[in-house]
């Protein structure tokens, strides 16, 4: 049986309640630090050295938890009616998302997060604008994700 969303955050919370930070290296843009994978879950401990935008993606049908160790990141899902709704998070606090969703997240430098995704994440779409029509590329879950520019240039936003 596969982890609620809600699931998923709460296994990222105790994750990092179990994790020093003090051990990182801080050296680089950041990484990807595979902490557990078996049938019903993977988690993965993101460090972010430099500011990164995700740009945005899904998670090809996985519900995700995330947990922020350190720093402050922030949410936002694709909006199809031109109101931005971005949420941000700090130390200490946790969302998650449903398999169905697309999002692209803001990391500042110095984040530190915990994603735990269920089922295991498979892989991941990316979207942007090509030649005026939105695309979806698929990629492997062992990677990040790259910038949309082109289709956050295409999207007019208002502030909510």
């Amino acid at each position: 049986m596969y982890l609620t969303p809600a699931e998923c955050a709460e296994r990222a919370g105790r994750a990092a309640a179990d994790f020093d930070t003090g051990t990182l290296s801080r050296e680089g843009p950041g990484s990807y630090l595979l902490l557990w994978e078996d049938e019903q879950s993977v988690a993965w401990l993101n460090t972010w050295w430099e500011s990164r935008d995700t740009g945005y993606h899904d998670h090809d049908g996985s519900a995700v938890g995330i947990y922020v160790l350190e720093g402050r990141v922030t949410n936002e899902g694709l909006p199809i009616d031109g109101v931005r709704r971005v949420r941000a998070y700090g130390a200490g606090e946790s969302f998650s998302l449903p398999g169905s969703g697309i999002h692209r997240m803001d990391h500042e430098a110095g984040a530190i997060t915990i994603h735990v995704y269920s089922p295991p994440l498979r892989a991941i779409g990316y979207y942007d604008v090509v030649d005026g029509l939105l695309q979806r590329t698929p990629g492997p879950p062992d990677e990040g994700s790259p910038p949309s520019p082109n289709l956050l240039e295409s999207l007019t936003f208002t502030q909510n």
